[in-house]
């Protein structure tokens, strides 16, 4: 039994090392891409590349800040066919772990960012729930990483760490 612990103990510390690596790596790399994306707040590295990847893969696709808000399953959607009363819904479609990308990054923000820990204060109080709070703040996330996205052409590129 002592043996299959210390077996075990052995696995978690090099997958540990392991990971602190490819972390160093993935850090280098999205920095060196995207200085700005990784710059803003909420936004580190593994969301960095989260959607330089989702951006990479569908440059075609990628023509504006609504284009990008609909890839990434955050665009606003009507609550209801027919005549809606203003109301929208969450977007279940898109790229999945973009959205859960943005989502991080709305966490976080809504936790330590004092812009949006006033937003949300404000948006509670006029009768919104914390699920179409996220959803507002997901789509404005959405906009401002567009503005910090490298251009089509630099994202097809591939970079090397040394």
């Amino acid at each position: 039994m002592r043996h299959v612990l210390r077996a075990l103990a052995r696995r978690w510390l090099d997958l540990h090392e392991e990971i602190k690596v490819h972390s160093s790596h993935l850090k280098k790399l999205t920095k060196a891409a995207a200085p700005e994306l990784v710059a803003a707040f909420g936004i580190g590295p593994d969301i960095a590349a989260e959607l330089l990847v989702t951006a990479g893969d569908n440059t075609d696709r990628i023509h504006s800040e609504a284009a990008l808000a609909k890839l990434c399953g955050v665009c606003p959607i009507p609550a209801s066919s027919g005549k809606t009363n203003g109301r929208y819904r969450l977007n279940r479609g898109g790229n999945r772990q973009a959205n859960a990308a943005l989502y991080r990054a709305v966490v976080v923000r809504m936790r330590w960012h004092p812009p949006t820990i006033a937003y949300v204060d404000r948006r509670t109080a006029e009768g919104l729930s914390k699920k179409d709070i996220i959803r507002c703040l997901k789509r404005y996330v959405a906009r401002e990483i567009y503005r910090l996205l490298p251009a089509p052409s630099s994202l097809t590129t591939t970079a090397s760490v040394d």
